[in-house]
């Protein structure tokens, strides 16, 4: 709806950023479009989009895909969009803003101009091939330059240093850091932790150099540049990215002759307010008592009290807190409030460091141990969301503060919805409280969905997804709601419920199931779910006729479908033991097929890029050769890792090798909720990595201690001790009950680690059910257990012998050729996609 002319003013906003757009909709949110005529500006031709994702653009995402809105949202609300117009000035006695397309009047003004990558002034930095990574033209600026270099370096080790260097590698580049301070991220880890994470970036390929002050950049003699260091050294590369942090732009604002601050930064005060009254400042453009927000979330709050500002509210910006939560190249760090403890004066401090794992973690605690000041973490986030909520709220410490933090700790407090006051922040990025959250229930509210309509919680970063339906769930059951856990729109009934169905009704197809307890067709939700269930149930092949329409696409095909269209061939390799001949074997077939040949982490062979027509050829040649599917594509058993134990090694007590084959052998084909990766070590040094594992096995001198529900993927989890000195029959006869039981009570898609963490008592529950059968369903889980190892058959090994099946496997229906579509380069002697 246009604005009334006979009452509106004139509105512009500086910048389109993600703070400035923000703004624009709390603008909207309040009916403010009603009364001012809005006018946005922004200097790149692109609409706002998600800088905090920007790193995703080389891994495939574009433009559109990282847009914050449309140009119609803007329309339909009755603003005007000035893209790719930059604003050169600021009449503030005439009331009107410059740019080279005219000059525009205005009666308030809001600058949300955001900031510029800082380039030490290096002579030789403004050479060609010396970047800066800001924006989707710097990005691009990159790619281009990454076509002619074999080598990348970027100057600056912080957040967005390493975020730069992991873009460096997506592009193929050899990947160095140069950072000035004697460790990496110097403001949210300390020495212990720097070196942790220097040690896991180092691990990755990526070459660190610290306490290095680059003095001038020249001719290189076999890359295009040289950096010299103040100690001499050098470095060659081909392409150099500046992150070495950020300024404020603030240049219209000082010209303008607003208050600035000594170092930078157009001064505000809690309204967001600068020395003009006219004039709002907001986001990283803004210093507000003397400091300048360099995250998403403080600007969005700044935006928010702008925007009450300029609708006459009383809503005031009260600062902000600075931790944060990141995966950097992959690894986890958080830093928590006064990480360091430099803030804190008589403060304690708790540490956790596990060389072998590469964690680290520490406490920061109040010198009576009751309140949490500071937390910091590297290589393992998963603590992160409990101790925000200690931090945030100001909660009372359990009596030993290092349970935090410490693994596998007994009783180690978990903070549920329950135990957080109406006063936790639940969304960061929206200021969203737990108050807001049941505010919204008590006004009508009643799903999650409306919760986030009204809130706008988790529609930032996501991060607290998990954390607001956990409160929402708790909210909406303490007012007698019924919480609907349908698995969807087309069964009326959780997937323990369906899974119980399908048992005690011996249902074995979707369409006799959807018939008798469901609706409709079904969709990708419920399809692939009950796939999973009739599997784990009865296992019969996932390619029979009634089954294979429940598929997703990998397992439609029996292989994971790859970027370019193509797809993987992972014969499995029980515990990583192969002859020379299988190994002779899968190099003549990928020479054949020339596929790119990789060893997974899980100790198999991973080839890469086989079209769709190849797979029953390529599978015809490993099966004849003895090999079978790996279940790589499936949610299955996948692989059970191990060392070579008593076999070879001479620190190994017991025969790892052969306890993970039997082990892989046994559970090879049983489909559960998500994927299952087993691990057995010979000895304690733990080689196999067994404790990070959904079943972890390592061995003792008088039998196998059992671990359980770890996972390694986005959010690593420590598997826990389950029980020790198990004589074989037993841990087979513990790890039968354990599976059955998971694939029988947990939800679609849930890792075991989510599911023991979900589970009512815990770990001593799942002792009570699985080693003292509480419920009396040992023999039964057993017995379900035999029904899948005795119904096993390779599913490739069926497909081939079956011409009907075979038919699915070409790219299209009515043509023989492959798919034109397919285009792959040479790197390093293999094809990738192009």
């Amino acid at each position: 709806m246009k604005a009334s002319n006979a009452t509106s003013q004139d509105l512009i906003i500086v910048g389109n950023g993600m703070v400035g757009h923000h703004l624009v909709e709390q603008l909207i949110e309040r009916g403010a479009h009603r009364h001012y005529r809005i006018r946005v500006f922004g200097e790149e031709r692109h609409l706002a989009y998600d800088r905090v994702h920007l790193s995703e653009y080389f891994s495939g995402r574009d433009a559109d895909d990282l847009a914050l809105s449309t140009a119609d949202y803007y329309a339909e609300h009755g603003i005007e969009l000035h893209l790719h117009e930059a604003v050169t000035d600021i009449d503030r006695d005439a009331r009107e803003l410059v740019t080279p397309q005219g000059r525009y009047a205005y009666d308030r003004l809001v600058l949300a101009t955001g900031s510029y990558p800082f380039v030490p002034p290096i002579p030789g930095g403004d050479r060609d091939g010396c970047l800066v990574y800001r924006t989707l033209d710097d990005l691009d600026a990159i790619r281009e330059a990454a076509r002619s270099a074999t080598t990348g370096v970027v100057v600056g080790g912080g957040l967005l240093g390493l975020e730069a260097a992991n873009a460096l590698r997506g592009l193929d580049l050899d990947t160095a850091v140069v950072e000035f301070a004697p460790r990496l991220m110097p403001m949210q880890v300390d020495n212990e932790g720097g070196e942790l994470l220097r040690e896991k970036i180092e691990a990755l390929g990526v070459q660190v150099l610290t306490d290095r002050a680059t003095q001038h950049i020249e001719d290189g003699d076999t890359s295009r540049h040289r950096m010299v260091f103040q100690d001499d050294k050098r470095l060659e590369t081909d392409l150099i990215v500046f992150s070495a942090g950020i300024r404020p732009r603030d240049e219209l604002a000082r010209n303008a002759g607003l208050e600035m601050g000594e170092r930078g930064g157009v001064v505000i005060d809690d309204r967001c307010l600068t020395s003009d009254p006219a004039i709002l400042a907001v986001g990283e453009v803004a210093l507000w008592q003397g400091s300048i927000f360099g995250l998403v979330a403080p600007g969005y709050q700044m935006a928010k009290a702008a925007a009450d500002t300029l609708c006459g509210g009383e809503l005031t910006f009260e600062g902000a807190d600075m931790s944060t939560k990141l995966k950097l190249l992959g690894v986890d760090v958080g830093a928590i409030g006064d990480a360091h403890g430099d803030r804190s004066p008589g403060a304690r401090q708790f540490r956790y460091v596990d060389q072998i794992k590469q964690e680290y973690r520490k406490l920061v605690v109040s010198s009576d141990g009751k309140k949490l000041l500071g937390a910091m973490l590297v290589g393992d986030n998963a603590t992160y969301d409990t101790l925000m909520q200690y931090y945030a709220n100001g909660l009372e410490l359990p009596a030993d503060p290092a349970s935090l933090i410490l693994p596998s700790v007994e009783g180690a407090p978990a903070l549920g919805p329950d135990a957080l006051p109406e006063t936790a922040w639940i969304c960061s990025c929206h200021n969203v409280t737990k108050g807001a959250i049941c505010e919204a229930i008590d006004a009508g509210c009643n799903d999650l969905g409306a919760v986030k309509g009204a809130t706008k919680a988790s529609t930032g970063c996501g991060g607290c997804a998990a954390l607001l339906k956990s409160v929402v769930d708790s909210e909406l059951e303490a007012r007698g709601v019924e919480v609907d856990q349908s698995i969807c729109e087309h069964f009326a009934h959780t997937r323990q419920a369906l899974y119980s169905i399908v048992r005690v009704e011996g249902i074995k197809t979707f369409g006799e199931l959807i018939e008798k307890h469901g609706h409709g067709l079904g969709c990708d939700i419920c399809k692939p779910a009950v796939a999973s269930i009739l599997a784990s149930c009865f296992n019969e092949p996932i390619t029979d006729a009634a089954h294979v329409p429940l598929q997703d696409t990998n397992d439609t095909f029996m292989a994971n479908m790859q970027k370019n269209g193509t797809y993987s061939v992972v014969p499995r390799i029980p515990g990583g033991e192969i002859t020379p001949s299988k190994l002779r074997v899968l190099g003549e077939v990928g020479e054949k097929y020339g596929l790119y040949t990789k060893i997974t982490g899980g100790q198999r062979v991973d080839l890469f890029g086989a079209r769709l027509e190849q797979l029953p050829d390529i599978w015809a040649e490993l099966i004849e050769a003895g090999f079978e599917t790996g279940h790589a594509y499936g949610k299955a058993t996948r692989t059970v890792k191990s060392c070579v134990g008593s076999t070879w090694c001479r620190y190994g007590v017991q025969d790892s090798v052969g306890m993970a084959i039997h082990l892989e052998n046994r559970y090879k084909g049983l489909r559960s909720p998500h994927k299952l990766k087993f691990a057995v070590s010979g000895c304690t040094r733990e080689c196999a990595e067994a404790q990070s594992k959904d079943v972890g096995v390592i061995a003792t001198e008088h039998g196998w201690n059992l671990y359980v529900c770890g996972n390694g993927g986005m959010r690593p989890r420590h598997a826990e001790l389950f029980a020790t000195d198990l004589d074989d029959g037993t841990l087979i006869r513990y790890i039968d009950r354990f599976l059955m039981f998971y694939v029988r009570t947990a939800d679609r898609l849930q890792r075991t680690s989510v599911w023991r963490e979900n589970l009512e008592g815990g770990l001593d529950y799942l002792k009570e059910v699985v080693i003292d059968d509480s419920l009396g369903l040992g023999d039964e889980l057993e017995r379900q257990m035999q029904t899948v190892i005795d119904n096993y058959e390779c599913e490739w090994a069926g497909a081939l012998s079956d011409p009907e099946k075979l038919k699915r496997f070409r790219s299209f229906v009515n043509d023989e050729r492959p798919d034109p579509d397919i285009i792959v380069t040479e790197e390093r002697g293999q094809l990738r996609p192009a």
